[in-house]
């Protein structure tokens, strides 16, 4: 199997401002970053996720919105590592690929600005923070985002049009897409339940991560991609195949690009969305598979749904499960919900809080999106 490296990673979101802050976080249930709010859906109240932490104003007003100033706090976690990348291969050869459903159109209705909504403002935002002179793209295709900004980066390596690339993915809480979803009736009054029989929708949460791909491994690795699947399905606009054929079919197509079996996988991170046609969906795909014979978990609980960052943020938290400097002690990423498992799905093994394995090695990370866009990626932990 061919490998790109994870060598670095920024990220933030309402949990945490780190991949360690995040990941501990997580494992506490005592923690709850899931909180009401009337004003985003103006006079219904509805639970979202906040970032908390004060962000840094950008100076130049073009790329000057709230999904940029989350990428710039992620920058300055990784910096030293862009900045070395940069030195060794050039600034024409570190490409910038960005995910994001939102950009920055809540800032545009605002002002009239028409450069905060434009997809491609947080890929060249960085492009032109970083100084860099190559190749640069934003990706938008709803909440697989953040995985087709991966699948576009590890391309650009493996074609050998970049040496380095910067990628990830960013959204800010934002009402249009948060009227959306309230008119499809999937938003939740209360802290999301995913597939739980009482679950009641969505909590629409905001963050960023992003990461630094290489086709070497340096010594600040934290995980390598082994394989990304990708298939798409025209059964619907908002609502997913209730048998999840094309998304079984994008986790066989990770596995087999990978040259793995389904009982090689130690942790898959579910989409989880708590709506009810996605975790019908989702169930039924993940069943298909692998029965219930791997641990499984859906993080939305912790973060909310960061829509176009999900997958993004999603897969900082699985590089505190792979990563030994992280966790020492095997600790899995917990399911939160009410424990009230709907019958009428197939029987996943959810992750209780406390659980551990052994040895983990490879972590798949699922993201599903609207227009039956199906996304699977596969992490491998690297030895020291």
């Amino acid at each position: 199997m061919k490998k790109i490296y994870i060598n670095a990673c920024g990220t933030i979101s309402s949990i945490g401002n780190d991949i360690l802050s995040m990941y501990k976080n997580a494992l506490n249930p005592e923690n709850n970053f899931l909180t009401p709010d009337d004003t985003i859906i103006k006079g219904k109240k509805f639970y979202f996720a906040k970032v908390k932490t004060a962000l840094e104003q950008i100076k130049n007003t073009k790329y000057n919105i709230r999904a940029n100033r989350l990428l710039l706090n992620c920058v300055s976690q990784i910096k030293s590592e862009i900045d070395n990348a940069i030195k060794k291969y050039g600034q024409k050869r570190v490409g910038v690929v960005i995910g994001t459903t939102n950009s920055g159109v809540d800032e545009y209705a605002l002002t009239g600005n028409i450069d905060y909504s434009q997809i491609g403002n947080p890929a060249g935002f960085l492009h032109n923070y970083l100084d860099l002179k190559g190749y640069y793209s934003g990706v938008s295709c709803a909440c697989t985002s953040g995985t087709k900004a991966f699948s576009s980066a590890k391309k650009l390596l493996e074609n050998d049009i970049c040496d380095a690339v910067i990628t990830g993915a960013t959204d800010a809480l934002c009402k249009l897409p948060s009227y959306g979803f309230h008119s499809l009736e999937v938003l939740s009054n209360e802290p999301c339940n995913p597939f739980s029989k009482n679950r009641k929708g969505i909590n629409i949460g905001e963050g960023a991560a992003i990461f630094l791909l290489e086709k070497e491994k340096s010594s600040s690795c934290l995980a390598s991609i082994v394989s990304i699947g990708e298939t798409s399905d025209a059964y619907h606009c908002a609502t997913p195949d209730p048998e999840g054929v094309e998304a079984a079919a994008a986790m066989q197509t990770a596995l087999d690009e990978a040259g793995l079996k389904y009982s090689d996988i130690d942790y898959i991170n579910l989409h989880g969305t708590a709506t009810l046609t996605n975790d019908l969906m989702e169930a039924n795909a993940v069943y298909k598979i692998f029965k219930n014979n791997v641990a499984v978990s859906s993080t939305k609980s912790l973060t909310g749904h960061c829509l176009g960052a999900c997958a993004a943020v999603e897969t900082a938290l699985c590089l505190g499960i792979i990563n030994k400097n992280i966790n020492k002690e095997g600790f899995l990423l917990p399911h939160k919900f009410d424990g009230a498992y709907d019958d009428t799905l197939p029987r996943l093994n959810l992750v209780k809080y406390g659980q551990k394995a052994q040895n983990i090695k490879y972590i798949m990370n699922n993201s599903f999106g609207f227009g039956g866009s199906n996304t699977s990626m596969i992490i491998c932990r690297e030895e020291e």
